[in-house]
């Protein structure tokens, strides 16, 4: 397990998590390897898929020279964190926030990334321990709303998920935001197969990600 500053730092200087909602193990692996392949920092493996923390498990072992950071999403309370954990998962992210997952995870020092969708949710997720804050819903939220929250807020390390394309990952960064995950947006092609698709894409993401940053 690296270090809790280590997975922030890779995450942060990458810009991109890749969101995955696959249908099996194996699908998670191809899709884990085709972003490795276009640069991704790191996947969030989401609890929505069917033996979720098995197939985190599989993806830890695989990848356990640090290819690739393994994520949990779609955490909703402290039991599946810790779960997640055990499985492997270096980092957990929620839609909300609830607080007992943030102590179960700072207990354990694994970044935590839980989610807020107003200027009140992200100070009560900082105060809570957050690490990042999940922007989310991001295509209702938008990147002015991101401008708008870090006028008040500059401390706060945010990362919009939902919504997030190549056409405005730029505006994103550009707003202030540390990082992006994309789901859909970017692993489509998985349900067909097409995992090239994936790795050139990725690419994409993480070049308009340094353009935006003027790197």
């Amino acid at each position: 397990m690296l270090p809790k500053y280590t997975v922030l730092q890779k995450i942060i200087e990458g810009g991109l998590v890749a969101v995955v909602r696959a249908e099996s193990a194996e699908q998670a692996k191809k899709i884990t390897d085709a972003c490795i392949h276009g640069g991704v920092a790191a996947i969030e493996m989401t609890f929505t898929v069917p033996g979720a923390a098995e197939v985190i498990r599989e993806l830890a072992d695989t990848y356990h020279s640090g290819e690739i950071i393994i994520g949990a999403g779609t955490v909703l309370d402290p039991e599946t964190a810790r779960i997640a954990i055990l499985a492997g998962a270096q980092y957990v992210v929620s839609p909300c926030l609830n607080i007992d997952t943030v102590k179960l995870c700072n207990r354990y020092q694994v970044p935590c990334m839980p989610g807020a969708g107003s200027a009140r949710e992200i100070v009560e997720a900082m105060e809570a321990g957050a690490d990042i804050i999940k922007v989310f819903p991001g295509e209702t939220l938008g990147p002015n709303f991101i401008k708008a929250v870090r006028a008040p807020l500059p401390q706060a390390l945010l990362m919009p998920t939902g919504g997030v394309s190549i056409d405005n990952v730029g505006e994103w960064i550009k707003a202030g935001c540390v990082a992006v995950g994309a789901g859909g947006n970017l692993t489509a092609g998985a349900k067909k197969g097409d995992y090239a698709s994936i790795t050139a894409l990725a690419k994409q993401f993480i070049t308009r990600i340094r353009e935006a940053r003027g790197n």
